[in-house]
């Protein structure tokens, strides 16, 4: 349940929220559902189409994703123990990227984050071979933004 208060997207604790892996599995399921690449690519698309708009505040250099081919913004906040991401890409295709890793990330504890396998979740849904290498890469630095903002939150 996303509930918005003047303007900005909150999502509540996380309370008996899936696991990780159980929104993995989901993911996995909507990919195997759509068959080809074109429509896989479309879907994430449409996943960065639905992501909440980031304030004009969390746009600055310290937010941005080095190592992406588009401009890529990942701002983090601390909810408790949780960790609680936002973000925003002037490219389609990256901010559906970021979109499905926030699906995965946001809300989770700093613990639950460095224990998954961003890797093998992405080789499971079969994102890095659709990508261009410099796409990959990108999608690559961001999972390392996440991770990074977790080791500094442990």
């Amino acid at each position: 349940m996303v509930v918005v208060n003047a303007g900005r997207a909150y999502l509540p604790p996380m309370i008996d929220a899936p696991s990780i892996d159980d929104v993995l599995a989901e993911l996995v399921e909507e990919f195997d559902l759509l068959g080809d690449w074109e429509g896989r690519i479309e879907y994430v698309i449409e996943l960065g189409r639905d992501l909440a708009p980031l304030a004009d505040a969390d746009r600055v250099e310290a937010n941005k994703v080095s190592g992406c081919a588009a401009q890529v913004w990942l701002a983090v906040r601390r909810e408790g123990d949780r960790l609680d991401f936002r973000a925003d890409s002037d490219s389609a295709l990256s901010k559906g990227n970021i979109a499905l890793l926030l699906r995965l990330y946001s809300g989770r504890t700093p613990a639950e984050i460095l224990a998954f396998d961003a890797r093998a979740a992405l080789d499971r849904l079969g994102l890095p071979s659709a990508l261009t290498r410099q796409r990959a890469n990108g999608l690559n630095a961001m999972v390392g933004r996440i991770r990074e903002a977790a080791m500094a939150a442990s």
